[in-house]
């Protein structure tokens, strides 16, 4: 199968080439595009390399699937026009996901929705992805009422240069270096934590804050849960990890319910407190389950529980989820 991958030399680009070789994508021809900057240069894949194309080439190549990691301009110019050139395009950005005409979808919980006619289906969130694949399978049995996610999120997040400008805050703090280093946010993000991510909106609360908000009702298919959200960003890579506090209609045993997360498709329960065993976002490092633990009932009111979510944000908070779409179209015959 011919694949795009646009925005092939960003930091999420580069992670869905690794993960489509990893999982064995079958990717007969690798068509990486880019920005007019990035034309030519070269990105490798499987040992291979390949040289870097514009989008108006990459939409000539024809690829099956073309997808997407290039922010949301770039997305709203461009696929429309991969998808008129009959390329289905699976976007990585927030360009798409609240337009009621386009899938938004986390393969556990809501590939059923897609049909051979989607050409442009949305990759949620990552801080949302995460917590959906945990609420997911507790929704089902004990139907979620509200939900109170305060969220801790790695550099990662907001790409390459909020990595380095952590690494050059901490060499310039560890070694006295006064070496350049780009500022991606406002305020040292280094031994201090951004309580911002993204704009802030006319309501007080953040884009992001919204986006789990808005994204959360769309996926499960359910406007009635009620989501309010605080998004932090962290000095810390590997992951972004979740407190999330769920009010359910039915009580719940917490045996039961640990159950049902141990059984759930891309879950890993970690969680023994007498030995301090917890989710950490180095654990999830490089990895593409979704892991859960500190699972505890809130004692200040019935039918809800704290829990603890953490994963890996450049893997099933973008790229392994938009390759598992891929992969779903391509075995229910929908490419």
């Amino acid at each position: 199968m011919k694949v795009a991958v646009v925005g092939a030399t960003g930091l999420v680009g580069t992670k869905m080439l690794q993960v489509l070789a990893e999982r064995n994508f079958p990717v007969t021809e690798l068509v990486p595009v880019a920005s007019e900057r990035s034309v030519g240069k070269e990105v490798e894949f499987k040992g291979k390399k390949y040289k870097v194309v514009s989008m108006v080439d990459g939409i000539a190549a024809k690829p099956a699937v073309a997808i997407f990691s290039a922010g949301g301009s770039t997305s709203l110019e461009w696929a429309p026009k991969f998808a008129e050139a009959g390329i289905t395009v699976i976007d990585n950005s927030s360009a798409w996901r609240m337009d009621p005409t386009k899938p938004l979808v986390v393969p556990e919980i809501n590939a059923d929705v897609l049909t051979k006619n989607d050409k442009i289906i949305a990759n949620p969130n990552c801080s949302t992805i995460q917590m959906v694949v945990a609420l997911n399978p507790l929704h089902k049995k004990y139907k979620a009422k509200r939900i109170v996610v305060s969220t801790y999120q790695s550099v990662t997040g907001t790409g390459k240069k909020a990595v380095d400008q952590m690494m050059g805050e901490r060499d310039k703090a560890v070694k006295g270096a006064n070496g350049e280093y780009p500022m991606a946010y406002k305020y040292q993000i280094d031994l201090n934590v951004i309580p911002q991510i993204d704009v802030f909106l006319d309501n007080g609360y953040t884009k992001e804050e919204m986006k789990m908000v808005n994204e959360t009702k769309k996926i499960m298919r359910d406007d009635s849960i009620r989501v309010t959200s605080t998004t932090v960003r962290i000095p810390v890579m590997g992951g972004h990890s979740e407190a999330v506090n769920i009010e359910f209609e039915k009580d719940y045993d917490l045996g039961e319910l640990k159950s049902l997360l141990q059984s759930a498709p891309g879950v890993i329960v970690v969680d023994d407190p007498a030995t301090q065993q917890y989710p950490m976002p180095m654990d999830a490092h490089e990895k593409d389950e979704v892991f859960v633990g500190r699972l505890r009932r809130d004692e200040t009111q019935p039918n809800t529980l704290n829990m603890w979510v953490v994963s890996d944000n450049l893997r099933k908070g973008a790229a392994t989820n938009a390759i598992q779409i891929a992969e779903y179209l391509m075995q229910k015959g929908l490419l």
